[in-house]
């Protein structure tokens, strides 16, 4: 999730720059026809079983010719929300395109914002259940214009309110995942953000990160720390693994985004180092032949470079068994159902369920 620029324009207030109005709609899916099989003329035989995933032959040509365990999911920001449809219409949006879960995100003015109440998030949690579809986690744009690293003291401390808020939010939603951004050495799509040295951001982030963790420890959240762009903060898996290890707590975990580190890494190098610490996960494509390394690299899934065969495969390997949140910042402006039918027909794909 980079938000604000990289990851929470689409809702934020406090965004400064602009996006274009449209992105190229053209989702490269593809899917090679499977091997036919040879009925054996045999007196009394009857006819084959249907041609369902396990009596289907194995081909090369297909992405996953085995199924993987773990759950799809989409991110509210993939939808017209709340300008185009508001909550209920996304979640069922979700539901009918074949998702497990939804990712939600806390803002300072939606459904999910410190305007709402124990007794309003919790019938988002009711919502949800009377839909059919889990809520996969929850995070937040909020921590880039209120990082916990701040050299601005109330930047800072209106970052820890909002981190205690969003724990909060999940406690009431009756779900575990929370994601966190710990801190920022530097943000280059904020002109209001003073760049802090990195041993003073570490020590800030440690700071407050082992608040939130006792706090989470009695919500019984988990807070997930996630890997970004350009916040030039925990950018190999050994300094994720040395920062979340350092709180000895169960309650803080990894959110793995596979495209906040797909410019210059590979995102199945990152899992089976990280290991069991991931709780959660955002699957973000990218493409590594372009020039472009703003947020308009960000594209639909399989229109890019990221080797999703190797990818799931780390992750069954490391035992992942939770979500697959696809994060994306681009509702279509036509059609923006398509974005979210295309995105679930990607991750069949990927997953092995067609």
């Amino acid at each position: 999730m980079h938000r604000q620029v990289a990851f929470n324009l689409p809702f934020a207030q406090t965004v400064a720059i602009d996006r274009r109005s449209a992105i190229r709609s053209g989702l490269a899916v593809f899917g090679a026809g499977t091997a036919s099989a040879h009925a054996t003329a045999a007196v009394g035989q009857t006819a084959a079983a249907p041609n369902s995933l396990a009596n289907r032959p194995t081909d090369d040509r297909r992405a996953s010719p085995r199924r993987f365990a773990m759950k799809k999911s989409i991110n509210l920001w993939a939808f017209p929300y709340p300008d185009r449809m508001n909550l209920k219409e996304c979640m069922q949006l979700a539901k009918d395109a074949g998702f497990d879960g939804i990712e939600l995100n806390y803002d300072l003015d939606n459904d999910l914002s410190p305007k709402a109440t124990a007794k309003d998030i919790a019938s988002i949690r009711h919502l949800a259940d009377s839909i059919g579809i889990e809520i996969s986690g929850l995070c937040s744009f909020l921590f880039w214009p209120y990082p916990l690293t701040s050299s601005d003291t109330a930047k800072r401390n209106r970052g820890l309110e909002l981190a205690g808020l969003i724990g909060e939010a999940a406690n009431h939603l009756g779900i575990e995942n929370v994601l966190l951004v710990p801190g920022a050495v530097h943000i280059p799509w904020r002109d209001d953000h003073e760049p802090v040295p990195n041993d003073v951001c570490d020590r800030r982030a440690r700071e407050a990160v082992g608040k939130l963790a006792t706090a989470a420890e009695k919500l019984k959240v988990s807070l997930n720390i996630e890997n970004i762009f350009f916040n030039g903060y925990l950018m190999t898996p050994m300094e994720m693994n040395d920062f979340v290890d350092s709180f000895g707590s169960p309650n803080v975990g990894v959110h793995f985004d596979t495209g906040n580190i797909a410019m210059f890494q590979h995102a199945e190098h990152w899992v089976p180092i990280l290991g069991k610490r991931t709780k959660n996960v955002h699957l973000k494509e990218f493409t590594k032949k372009g020039t472009d390394y703003s947020l308009e690299t960000f594209r639909p899934l399989l229109d890019g470079t990221t080797n999703w065969p190797a990818l799931t495969q780390a992750f069954d390997d490391a035992g992942y068994r939770g979500y697959l949140t696809f994060e994306y910042f681009h509702p279509y402006p036509h059609y923006p159902e398509a974005l979210v039918y295309q995105t679930s027909d990607s991750l069949d794909r990927i997953l092995g369920r067609v």
